[in-house]
């Protein structure tokens, strides 16, 4: 928990950067990363909407070929379609998992609003069956808050690419 409150204050103040939009998801993404050793890929996936499809965006991991996904294909084309928060407890059990790396055993897929858009979501794999809690929830929803009501207007596609 005291990882959390010290994480959400380096992410408040690396958002007040200026730093450009890519870097400071970069570094989110590897912040968030430190605070869950049991992961072993987290990433972000942008929205675009006009094509139905998620773009991959920075990400800490093995190479994966789901560089694009049609909403609602696996979990994160799920979240494309739901809005919401999901968690794999284990994605073996998952009809609609798309098998990213072999070692990833669970999932949350946290979405990110520009207001009322949804613009992107934050993806973690983990190497472990129920890796994430409540309290992870809580957190990684607090996150994303925080990056949607900062950079939510410039993580729009086609617009904005991020560079893997």
């Amino acid at each position: 928990m005291k990882q959390h409150i010290a994480s959400l204050k380096k992410i408040r103040e690396l958002l007040a950067t200026d730093h450009s939009t890519e870097e400071k998801l970069k570094e989110i993404v590897q912040l968030v990363n430190t605070n869950y050793p049991k992961c072993i890929w987290v990433g972000f996936y942008f929205m675009n909407h006009a094509t139905q499809t998620l773009h991959l965006g920075p990400y800490i991991g093995t190479l994966t070929e789901h560089t694009i996904i049609p909403f609602g294909k696996g979990i994160c084309g799920q979240v494309a379609e739901s809005g919401e928060t999901y968690i794999a407890d284990n994605v073996q059990e998952e009809s609609n998992y798309i098998a990213c790396s072999m070692g990833v055993q669970s999932e949350i897929v946290v979405p990110v609003y520009d207001g009322e858009t949804l613009v992107a979501q934050l993806d973690i794999d983990s190497n472990t069956l129920q890796a994430f809690t409540q309290i992870d929830r809580d957190f990684l929803e607090e996150v994303c808050g925080l990056i949607g009501k900062k950079l939510g207007s410039a993580m729009h596609l086609p617009g904005f690419v991020a560079q893997v």
